[in-house]
């Protein structure tokens, strides 16, 4: 079965999105019709704007969302998938690939996430730290025993981790995992303590939006964040990516449980191809492309 999946933050890149602007009659629409949402033009943001322009959280997640969607729009006859993943983010423009968001609904629930997400952050000092080469089990341990806030975030594959929290519980967890011979235990040039209890306030801001936001049954599963588990339930799917902005990405489960349910093939749906090359490191028994 071909699966698609969809990438979150961090797969940005200057220029984005601006050969589909100029190649596609229905990419162009959609872009203006994005321009004409926000209070904002993010086509200059994408196509001219610097690796810093596209790093503000309010202008990453509406740019990432509108490049994986575009796409998936764009290659509507060749992107039938059987079921789907979104890393994160990515879930928004998995649920408007498959139907079960408006395009419109899904673009202002991400520029709503990303807004409530960038005050959290600004609220409390925080980061992320990527982890690697340790048990999952140690870096879970690890964290739980410090006493400030930090937890593992990202579950990306076999022996990496994200972790996240405060400045102060990063600090702490770098250094007690690389004496626990982590093979690279550094912090990241992030904006705050994504998918940690520091998003709190973040996440009832969302859950107002996603509750007042029409969601259809999507047109195949969608494996979500929360609980690595497939979804077809509009009422599921929303508690779930309420949930998701203070729980962990359950990537290798998700990823797993894909290719216990079938999946023989991956293509991912949008920029970079960071998705792929955790997917590779998942199993090696399937294979991964782009339909970028």
């Amino acid at each position: 079965m071909k699966a698609y999946v969809f990438p979150g933050q961090g797969a940005q890149f200057p220029g984005m999105g601006k050969n589909l602007y100029d190649s596609s009659p229905i990419a162009m629409e959609l872009f203006e019709k994005a321009n004409s949402l926000l209070d904002f033009r993010i086509t200059d943001l994408m196509f001219g704007g610097t690796d810093e322009d596209l790093k503000q959280t309010r202008v990453t997640q509406p740019a990432v969302f509108l490049h994986s969607t575009i796409i998936a729009a764009s290659q509507s006859e060749t992107i039938k998938p059987g079921m789907v993943a979104g890393h994160s983010l990515g879930e928004f423009s998995a649920l408007v690939a498959t139907g079960a968001l408006s395009f419109e609904d899904g673009l202002m629930l991400v520029a709503k996430r990303a807004a409530a997400m960038q005050l959290a952050c600004e609220s409390t000092p925080s980061t992320m730290a990527a982890i690697i080469g340790l048990d999952d089990k140690l870096v879970e341990d690890a964290c739980a025993g410090i006493d400030s806030i930090v937890v593992p975030a990202n579950y990306n594959c076999p022996g990496q981790i994200v972790i996240s929290g405060t400045n102060e519980g990063v600090e702490k967890a770098v250094e007690i995992l690389k004496s626990l011979g982590a093979r690279m235990a550094v912090k990241l040039a992030v904006g705050g303590a994504f998918h940690s209890p520091l998003m709190e306030p973040a996440r009832l801001e969302l859950e107002k939006a996603i509750m007042n936001t029409g969601f259809k049954q999507p047109v195949c599963p969608i494996y979500q964040n929360f609980t690595g588990k497939p979804s077809t339930d509009p009422e599921v799917i929303k508690s779930s990516l309420i949930s998701q902005l203070t729980s962990p990405v359950l990537w290798t489960q998700t990823i797993r449980n894909m290719i216990a349910d079938g999946a023989v093939s991956f293509t991912e749906v949008g920029p970079g191809n960071v998705l792929q090359g955790l997917i590779r490191k998942i199993s090696r028994d399937v294979t991964a492309d782009s339909a970028s």
